[in-house]
């Protein structure tokens, strides 16, 4: 066990490693975490605190990775305001928000959500363990259930039909990207792209300088394609690092 501080609040959060495990991202690796003590109680402002340290959360869980010889998972944000689309991006929004409505809804177990999730666990990760349990107990544990903080479901709407949910936590200082869940069949349009571009215009107007979007992974292809959000931050375990666009994100020190 070790201990983390809240600098604002002078209190000690207990921390945990568990044993090693086989890695969910990189095939033959294996991982360890680092969680916060499950009985501590994680408000929004402690989750900042915890996330500007390369932190996140599944369900009420609050983690980050701490693997032996390996630190492929890289924390990263996007600053809103300095954010400029490129090419393809720019194509997608165009397209998307021309005929996609986009709904900001509280958290709340919604039957069609539900459903949608489970179809796109199904056809994007048949084989992962999140698909072997896609129950409805471990989604409201995953994605419903309250946590301490501030949850948002921005559904995406196509003629009325549910086509996405990107799942959203609102901090002092920024959005961070839960999980997003989509219609395979709409895999043309890039949903996954529009939703993270819908989030960054979200915090733009709410006025909160970053997106978090969790941990790039270089090696791993389903992670990899957060870097193209440019200019990036990324966490080096002691600063915040920016890249921009014609930069490879290579952690100076890490």
């Amino acid at each position: 066990m070790t201990q983390a501080v809240d600098h604002d609040r002078g209190r000690y959060l207990s921390l945990y490693m568990t044993a090693d495990h086989s890695c969910s991202y990189l095939d033959g690796k294996r991982a360890r975490t680092l969680f916060v003590d499950p009985s501590a109680t994680i408000d929004n402002a402690t989750y900042q605190i915890l996330i500007d340290q390369g932190f996140r959360r599944s369900g009420a869980h609050v983690y980050r990775p701490a693997c032996r010889g390996c630190s492929g998972c890289v924390p990263v944000r996007i600053p809103v305001d300095a954010f400029r689309l490129d090419r393809s991006q720019r194509r997608n929004w165009k397209r998307n928000h021309s005929d996609i409505q986009l709904l900001d809804r509280p958290a709340a177990f919604v039957e069609e959500h539900f459903a949608l999730y489970q179809r796109y666990l199904l056809d994007r990760h048949p084989d992962g363990s999140m698909a072997e349990d896609a129950s409805e107990e471990s989604y409201r544990r995953f994605l419903v259930d309250p946590w301490g903080g501030a949850t948002r479901f921005l559904e995406l709407r196509l003629e009325d039909r549910l086509i996405g949910v990107a799942v959203t936590d609102i901090l002092n200082q920024g959005l961070s990207a839960v999980y997003t869940f989509f219609d395979p069949s709409e895999q043309a349009r890039a949903p996954g792209t529009f939703a993270v571009l819908a989030q960054i215009e979200t915090a733009q107007r709410l006025g909160l300088p970053y997106l978090y979007l969790g941990y790039w992974i270089d090696a791993c292809r389903k992670m990899s394609y957060k870097e193209r959000f440019r200019p990036i931050e990324a966490w080096d375990g002691h600063r915040w690092q920016r890249f921009e666009r014609a930069e490879k994100l290579v952690l100076r020190g890490h």
